[in-house]
């Protein structure tokens, strides 16, 4: 498998003109939410996103922007103590944000994921919000307000939460044997590298992804610029001869089986370019990635 370089737009003071760079360079997915870019990401990529009509697009619902939460609470699609939390996954929400997501960015998101589920979940209750949301997005899926959803998420996997074999039953539940959940959002990187030693022994998200055909998308790939920074030029040397910190770095996370799509967060042209040839290579040898996590640990 080869996994592809996106945009992520996170980190992105600018969505509009990282987006335009991204796609006028090759690049075909770019990922948002309402709240990126203090709740501006989704109206700056309207005008790329007609631009270029083949660039896919996803989008999220959960993180409430702070400029919509009086909209929502007036619409009747918040209370008013979801809105003072400014995370919410009630069914009327998600409702009325992917319908939101979908005018604003002016067409059907190619994907909305749920935004950290685990969000302020108390124990014992991650598989109801997890089903009442996948039934809202079901709903939204038959209206055509979305094409399909997903999860992304921060520590769901990794803290035991869900798995994707729960994910993909609770789906089912709610949309029958052909239910529209097809991918799952998150970090790997060489601090997050857990997901990357279960893959290499049969086990984890990515492989049960890989397994199941849900796309991957992997967010983080440089814990937000971080990462080059303690690169030696040693391990890099390790990892893809020749390599700059940062192309090391990216080169184990697009070879990690299962994943699909690398998400930067970047508007600068040469850290784009650098990291598209990175993820352009051959993927790296299993031994070679278990020699990454033998220095680093997980």
């Amino acid at each position: 498998m080869t996994a592809r370089l996106g945009l992520g737009t996170y980190r992105c003071l600018d969505v509009a003109e990282a987006a335009l760079m991204a796609a006028s360079r090759g690049a075909d997915w770019v990922d948002t939410a309402p709240n990126y870019e203090n709740g501006r990401a989704e109206t700056s990529l309207a005008l790329v996103l007609a631009a270029y009509p083949d660039l896919h697009v996803s989008t999220k619902v959960g993180f409430v922007p702070p400029g919509a939460r009086r909209i929502g609470v007036r619409a009747g699609a918040l209370s008013a103590e979801d809105a003072e939390h400014g995370h919410c996954l009630a069914p009327d929400y998600i409702a009325w944000q992917v319908a939101r997501s979908k005018r604003t960015l002016g067409r059907v998101p190619d994907l909305v994921f749920l935004h950290n589920p685990e969000h302020g979940c108390r124990e014992g209750e991650i598989a109801d919000r997890l089903y009442s949301a996948f039934l809202a997005l079901e709903e939204a899926c038959a209206q055509h307000t979305i094409s399909a959803y997903g999860v992304a998420t921060w520590r769901g996997f990794s803290s035991g939460l869900f798995d994707v074999p729960s994910l993909l039953e609770l789906a089912t539940k709610a949309g029958g044997p052909n239910h529209s959940l097809r991918a799952i959002q998150l970090p790997v990187s060489l601090v997050h590298l857990a997901p990357l030693a279960q893959s290499l022994d049969g086990q984890g998200p990515l492989v049960d992804a890989m397994d199941t055909g849900l796309e991957v998308l992997v967010s983080a790939p440089l814990h937000g610029g971080e990462i080059p920074g303690f690169v030696t030029s040693d391990l890099a040397e390790l990892i893809r001869p020749g390599s700059t910190p940062a192309q090391a770095a990216l080169a184990v996370v697009a070879s990690a089986p299962g994943v699909n799509r690398v998400l930067l967060s970047t508007g600068n042209p040469e850290h784009w370019r650098q990291a598209a040839d990175a993820v352009g290579q051959p993927t790296l040898s299993p031994d070679a990635l278990q020699r990454v996590i033998d220095v680093l640990g997980t």
